[in-house]
């Protein structure tokens, strides 16, 4: 078969794999994303409200009806999923009322929490903007399963199309969209939240940074860049900084290294950290300039439990003190299940085999340690938050396994073409 053919068989059994669980994914922030998108349709804040407090606590209800079929003291109770749902409405709709009743009503997401917690939410309609035609097709239910799909699907086209432009073998090319799916990078990205738009388009930056690096298509490669830092400030505009700093860091290494070396130091690295650059101030002046809420409101905000407390006066020390205990406890569990730490190691290994490449490539997943040291909360489910950190073994990975392949392949098949950096 073609491999046009492999990606969209891959993409299909992932999609029907998702059918397993259509409801219950939802994070708290979800309920400010769907009602955004529902914003957008045109519908008004009361209709918003009545959609998105139904879509969350159906799944509420569906996830306790799922978890008491297997508790093996009250699996043969009554379903619970009446009462659940029924709460959850409730307590939603009791915290919704009072404030649109004191005319938190601006904005485009439904007043869920106080205002100065919403403006967060405000400041990033870029994943909304993608949910919106998904939420007019198909109704919030369906619509967010399916934007999830497609968005987590596009993710491994380009872990895919990366792999490619790297000189790696089809199947190896497969294997990262594979890994992509089925690593926490696949599972987070079907979440209705902004994480699945940012690993894509992290991963849309590094098919620029390949395309600068081989040579054959620098422009394209350098539009692809920057185009995926300006589509990431609409979704999340620290990681859109996180990811400009880190490409920049990472060109400036690579000039560095091969001056070190005797040579040449290439326009590919150099464009690319200028357009790292660029990214950095251009986020933070736009930033400013609308408004958005700062770095000690970001600090605020955690620390007070979403402004449900009084601003803290010293808020950077007791970050910086919340840093380091997080980061031990954070060690201490890593080093307990190793998984993810080893897999980290494997993807550095891989990334060698393309040096410039690599250097990227650890730049991008370096994003996912600053986007978690931005919000040092151990409670957060499904380490989500650290997730871009994955994309290191799923690029890095199948090209740590290229020796095992070529060796395996006849050499009467013809020759390799030169990779990439």
């Amino acid at each position: 078969m073609r491999p046009r053919t492999w990606v969209l068989l891959l993409a299909a059994l992932f999609a029907l794999m998702q059918l397993g669980t259509v409801e219950g994914r939802d994070t708290p922030d979800s309920k400010n994303y769907v009602s955004y998108a529902l914003s957008l349709t045109g519908v008004d804040k009361r209709e918003a409200a009545a959609v998105t407090i139904d879509h969350y606590c159906a799944g509420k209800a569906a996830m306790a009806h799922r978890a008491q079929n297997v508790d093996v003291v009250r699996f043969h109770a009554p379903d619970p999923a009446p009462r659940v749902l029924q709460e959850c409405r409730e307590q939603e709709w009791r915290q919704v009322e009072a404030r649109l009743a004191a005319g938190e009503t601006g904005g485009q997401t439904v007043p869920f929490m106080p205002e100065r917690f919403m403006r967060i939410f405000e400041v990033r309609p870029g994943y909304p903007l993608v949910l919106a035609p998904f939420v007019a097709l198909f109704g919030v239910t369906w619509g967010v399963w399916a934007a999830g799909v497609v968005i987590t699907c596009a993710g491994g086209l380009f872990a895919y199309l990366v792999l490619r432009t790297l000189a790696a073998p089809v199947p190896l090319a497969l294997t990262g969209m594979a890994l992509y799916l089925v690593l926490p990078c696949g599972t987070t990205a079907m979440r209705p939240m902004t994480e699945g738009l940012m690993l894509a388009l992290t991963l849309a930056a590094l098919w620029g940074c390949a395309l600068v690096l081989g040579g054959t298509r620098p422009r394209a490669g350098l539009v692809l860049v920057g185009g995926a830092l300006i589509a990431l400030f609409t979704v999340k505009h620290s990681q859109a900084l996180f990811l400009g700093a880190c490409l920049a860091a990472a060109g400036v290494a690579v000039v560095a290294g091969r001056r070190w070396r005797g040579m040449p130091a290439g326009r590919g690295p150099v464009a690319l950290a200028a357009v790292g650059c660029a990214g950095v101030f251009g986020t933070v002046l736009v930033a400013r300039l609308l408004g958005y809420p700062s770095v000690s409101e970001s600090v605020q905000d955690l620390l007070t439990g979403h402004f449900a407390r009084p601003d803290r006066e010293e808020p950077w020390a007791e970050f910086f003190q919340l840093q380091g205990n997080f980061w031990m406890e954070w060690a201490r569990r890593q080093l307990w299940e190793p998984v993810f730490l080893a897999a980290l190691a494997a993807g550095a290994v891989g990334a060698r085999r393309r040096p410039a490449f690599g250097a990227f490539l650890v730049a991008a997943a370096c994003t996912g340690f600053l986007n978690q040291a931005g919000h040092p909360d151990i409670n957060i489910w499904g380490d989500r938050l650290i997730t871009l950190a994955w994309l290191l073994p799923v690029l890095g990975v199948p090209l740590l396994l290229e020796p095992v392949l070529r060796r395996a392949v006849v050499p009467a098949q013809g020759a390799s073409v030169e990779p990439v950096g």
